[in-house]
């Protein structure tokens, strides 16, 4: 479980705290007392998680690119953070192919960026490089991904986060290693996919296409409902990540290697199956569409196996499948409805806290 005690005062500097998931943990960092610096560019949405819950009142908000190197270390040295958390990237796989030169520009020197500023910040010791299931070479078979599988991809989204695995192994061995008495900085890096939550907004992505459609009463095009994902909530990878790094803290390199955070099986639901579910609870009177615009291709299906992290950080999943679309048609209702989004939100992050998945 996360110990919050560990976080209070504690000076984390994370990239990417504009968009949906790092909104989130910006929040749920504050609500536990850490001291937060924020570099990204600007909110990638509107509207936004971060502009609604006035995420820039609670951290140290800095407005750049991690494919600036300059500032991208200007930006650290200055907050001098024991804790980094690097989630900056071009996440979506079909805008990938339309600007494949800025996915590879971001997800890779990105985080290239990011580690060689690291190394020269006495200050750090855990860093958490979050990239995606999408790292691994997709085989299309039905077992789930362990962290030794092959790398790769192809597209040039899933390329560049394989590319961005063999980054963080490079610099863990060259410039990270205790065996070498470099850096004291322990890295690990976190593999998570198909998140989902209120308070997305990104374009070409199932729920926050649905949701956006239910809120406008239109009905949601749909590219291919037969297509099978394995689905969690925005709240599970973030636990993870966050218990990653406190062990990075406390058992340094022992921890220091790659980490998958996925839903269990039963989490496996095709797209069809989940817009259904998504149109029943939010009461909607009106069908979803078929659309026929295949696209670029994507992988059909990619699931991860969680068991190390299971095994050795003792995370598990707090929220079925059912519990985690009834906590996203909540949300956004409390949105429709004038709420105060940053309230809803972290009374979210305080319910499920208080979730013991072994009791």
């Amino acid at each position: 479980m996360l110990n919050p005690e560990f976080w209070r005062g504690r000076r984390v500097f994370i990239t990417g705290h504009t968009g949906f998931k790092g909104s989130w943990l910006c929040l749920w960092l504050h609500q536990i007392g850490a001291k937060i610096t924020g570099f990204a560019l600007p909110p990638p949405t509107e509207p936004s998680l971060f502009d609604l819950a006035r995420i820039s009142d609670l951290v140290e908000h800095r407005i750049g690119d991690v494919r600036d190197i300059v500032a991208m270390e200007a930006a650290i040295q200055e907050a001098q953070p024991e804790v980094v958390i690097h989630m900056a990237a071009q996440s979506l796989v079909r805008y990938s192919y339309e600007e494949p030169v800025e996915t590879f520009s971001t997800n890779v020197m990105g985080t290239v960026h990011l580690l060689d500023a690291v190394r020269r910040t006495p200050s750090v010791r855990a860093v958490v490089v979050v990239t995606s299931d999408k790292c691994y070479y997709n085989e299309e078979w039905v077992w789930g991904y362990r962290e030794t599988s092959r790398l790769g991809g192809h597209d040039p989204y899933s390329g560049s986060k394989g590319a961005a695995e063999l980054v963080v192994t490079a610099y863990q061995n060259s410039f990270f290693d205790k065996e070498r008495n470099a850096h004291l900085a322990a890295v690990g890096s976190a593999r998570a996919g198909n998140v989902i939550g209120g308070g997305d907004w990104a374009l070409d992505r199932l729920v926050p296409d649905i949701m956006r459609s239910l809120l406008k009463d239109q009905p949601t095009l749909i590219r291919n409902p037969q297509a099978t994902r394995p689905w969690q909530h925005v709240l599970e990878p973030l636990h993870g990540y966050l218990m990653l790094a406190e062990r990075l803290y406390a058992d340094h390199h022992e921890f220091a290697s790659g980490w998958n955070f996925g839903p269990p099986s039963d989490s496996e639901r095709t797209v069809g199956w989940i817009i259904e579910k998504l149109y029943t609870l939010w009461d909607a009177n009106f069908e979803w569409q078929r659309d026929h615009n295949p696209g670029p291709p994507e992988c059909t299906f990619l699931k991860l196996d969680a068991s190390k992290a299971h095994a050795y950080l003792g995370w598990q999943p707090k929220l079925d499948l059912d519990m985690t679309l009834q906590w996203i048609v909540d949300w956004f209702s409390s949105y429709r409805d004038g709420e105060d989004v940053r309230e809803v939100s972290l009374s979210e992050i305080k319910r499920f806290m208080a979730i013991n998945p072994g009791a």
